[in-house]
């Protein structure tokens, strides 16, 4: 006889609304042994970087306890694709185990994505930039509106577009958030600074002197207006707080990219779209 395994909440609150008429059969359903060298690695789950000292960790406690939660897959020929659960199946392996409790799901590849996005969001096993690469996902891919994904993932709308802002820093700094070096916050206070290289100078610096976010703040603050200073001369042109801050509001109210290019009280607004959908969503902010 199975034994009978809950999905958790995480997992149920994925289930479309449309489809809630199927989630208690979905919930009810028996996990299953699954032979482990017959589950294979999801190319496409979001998370990318996975700590080896937290993987001992759950494989300690799997070792003590089993495994409480069964993974989620999908079948593909003789072997399983990992839905959810890849920190499980990788403890697992570890540990050499020969099989492992799943929950088989009959889904497309669009729906597997989009549940391995939004599970990894909804348990915050994602790290600040990995979830800003999800959230950009789900709204390019899946032509969610950031009110929809907000309704989705729990979160507010703002709490999304200021995460998504995080990928407007430069690649290396996005790798040292990655990795942990660096928090969210230093990556706030670095998206002050637009020149991608001198993002990259602050944030050696902060790990090199253990800076604060607040000793961070106070570095850029000194810095713009060292800048503003010399802005007459013919250095690079910043925001004044004024507009910078208006160009914030605006950002979190579109839900992407927006540069305000202000000079002697004229200037202009851009506001970036990444497809078309992206485009016919801000078209429907403004009602156009």
């Amino acid at each position: 006889m199975n034994k009978k395994f809950g999905l958790g909440k995480g997992l149920s609150a994925l289930i479309p609304e449309e489809d809630n008429e199927n989630s208690d059969e979905l919930t009810d359903k028996s996990a299953t042994m699954i032979p482990l060298n017959n589950i294979k690695a999801n190319e496409s789950q979001p998370r990318r970087y996975f700590d080896n000292d937290k993987i001992n960790e759950l494989s300690e406690s799997i070792k003590n306890h089993g495994i409480i939660q069964p993974l989620i897959l999908k079948k593909e020929n003789d072997n399983y694709t990992i839905i959810a659960g890849e920190r499980r199946w990788r403890a697992a392996k570890q540990l050499m185990l020969k099989e492992v409790p799943a929950i088989v799901m009959d889904i497309d590849d669009k729906e597997i994505l989009e549940i391995s996005l939004i599970e990894n969001i909804q348990r915050e096993d994602l790290n600040a930039i990995e979830e800003a690469q999800a959230y950009e996902r789900l709204l390019h891919e899946f032509s969610l509106t950031q009110e929809k994904l907000s309704e989705r993932i729990g979160k507010s709308r703002t709490a999304i577009s200021n995460t998504i802002r995080l990928l407007n820093l430069d690649k290396r700094v996005q790798s040292y958030i990655i990795e942990g070096v660096l928090s969210e916050g230093h990556g706030r206070a670095i998206l002050a600074l637009g020149d991608k290289d001198k993002q990259y100078e602050v944030a050696q610096k902060a790990i090199d002197e253990s800076l604060s976010v607040r000793d961070v703040e106070k570095l850029i603050k000194a810095y713009l207006n060292k800048i503003d200073k010399i802005e007459e001369k013919g250095n690079e042109e910043v925001l004044k707080p004024y507009y910078k801050d208006i160009q914030e509001q605006l950002q979190d109210y579109f839900g992407t990219k927006v540069n305000i290019n202000s000079k002697k009280n004229k200037g202009k607004i851009e506001i970036e779209y990444y497809s078309e959908e992206d485009l016919q969503r801000i078209l429907e902010i403004i009602n156009i």
